[in-house]
């Protein structure tokens, strides 16, 4: 009896952990994310009687496993994880890409403009194999320069591990992405300008490098939300978290004190003053997958010359693009 009764009980359990008044997201610590943490503060999904639930994925293995795995409604997450996994079978539509430009080379020399003054020098690069090493090693060849012979790159878990290299002393040089680049600006005391020399400089932006080495715009679609699962029947949900995803960032970039307060709270692993000033430094701006398809398509195209199983294989259909006019 005892028995039937826990059975009972789980059952119903799980009808309610399916709760439809639940929408789950998903995504890193990267400022991708932050707008939809303004979300939740607003209860932007409130005339649907949604309520948001965010869960943190650390590295792109967690990125993997929650999207194999558990119950995710949305995620944020770089451009060519959402194509590999299209090609791989996953049903994934890519909503948008809100980021296209937060990576950076920080260094204790001053004098170091390319990619090529870094040469033999050593590196701590994060997240080995994803994107910010793929952009370092695409921008890397296309300089006719080998990522495996021409750096010493330690590769670490993420861009707070590289950080934190760099404050000990263990690296003069690293690959980060924002707002890791100003949190260790900010605890070195580098930033602002001191009146002094700063311990470290910002230096090479490889969204620039990228617009100067491929002679294209100097921005790259590297992140943006994604939708998990069939969007048949959804589109009202789906166009409605877009547009508070859009009025938040909007928010995020208009007050970066507010919004560094707020991220704080949920993401204690950064720093206040550190993420306020990232917000600068971030390009960010909020374009349907399907509007940004063009830029979306070089890039897997540099990607799949490259190495090709970055995204899949091949390039994917046309079926990854969310068209948010389409019924």
């Amino acid at each position: 009896m005892k028995k039937i009764l826990l059975l009972s009980l789980l059952f119903i359990y799980s009808l309610y952990a399916k709760d439809g008044n639940k929408i789950v997201v998903a995504g890193p610590f990267a400022s991708v994310s932050h707008p939809i943490i303004h979300m939740l503060k607003t209860d932007a999904l409130k005339d649907l009687n949604k309520k948001i639930e965010f869960r943190l994925w650390k590295n792109p293995d967690e990125l993997r496993a929650l999207v194999l795995n558990s119950d995710i409604d949305f995620i944020a997450l770089p451009t060519n994880v959402a194509a590999n996994l299209h090609n791989k079978g996953i049903d994934i539509k890519l909503l948008n890409v809100s980021v296209w430009g937060i990576l950076a080379m920080i260094s204790r020399e001053s004098n170091l403009k390319t990619l090529k003054d870094f040469k033999g020098k050593k590196i701590a690069l994060p997240f080995r194999a994803d994107m910010p090493d793929i952009i370092f090693q695409e921008l890397a060849k296309q300089q006719g320069l080998d990522p495996k012979k021409d750096f010493e790159i330690q590769y670490v878990a993420n861009p707070i591990d590289a950080m934190q290299m760099l404050i000990l002393r263990r690296v003069n040089h690293a690959l980060l992405a924002e707002p890791a680049i100003s949190i260790a600006l900010r605890k070195t005391d580098s930033f602002p300008i001191k009146v002094v020399a700063p311990d470290l400089y910002r230096s090479v932006d490889l969204q620039e490098e990228w617009g100067r080495v491929f002679n294209t715009k100097a921005k790259i679609p590297q992140a943006g939300i994604a939708f998990l699962g069939n969007t048949k029947g959804k589109e009202k949900l789906i166009n409605r978290f877009l547009e508070e995803y859009r009025k938040s960032l909007i928010w995020y970039k208009n007050n970066p004190k507010e919004a560094a307060t707020l991220v704080v709270k949920t993401l204690p692993m950064l720093e206040e003053k550190g993420l306020a000033d990232s917000i600068n430094h971030v390009t960010l701006e909020e374009v349907s997958a399907f509007s940004a398809k063009e830029e979306l398509e070089f890039f897997f195209g540099v990607l799949k010359e490259s190495n090709s199983k970055l995204i899949g294989g091949k390039l994917p259909t046309n079926d990854l693009y969310y068209n948010p006019n389409e019924r």
